[in-house]
């Protein structure tokens, strides 16, 4: 992720928020054809330790802060997207 700081040591910008979530693909399929976020990066890349990931970032055609899609790595990454989520009121809660 890359910040930028104003004098005042204020975040002034943001540019890519990381998202987990279980398939890469379906999350493509959900944030570009449902939502119509461009798809500005889909590549081959490498976890620490050498195993095959991806680097996915979308983003809202009107601009601002980028998503990094980033595919559930071990059960502790699973159980989190498996959390479900509820809009009430125009807030979002947890359902448990």
């Amino acid at each position: 992720m890359r910040l930028s700081c104003a004098d005042n040591d204020q975040m002034s910008y943001l540019d890519l928020v990381a998202v987990i979530v279980a398939d890469y693909d379906e999350a493509i399929e959900f944030f570009v054809d449902v939502l119509e976020f461009e798809l500005l990066g889909d590549e081959p890349s490498l976890t620490n330790d050498g195993r095959p990931k991806r680097w996915v970032v979308v983003r809202p055609k009107s601009g601002g802060a980028g998503l990094l899609l980033a595919e559930a790595d071990g059960e502790l990454q699973r159980e989190a997207i498996r959390i479900p989520v509820c809009w009430t009121g125009g807030t979002v809660s947890s359902c448990r």
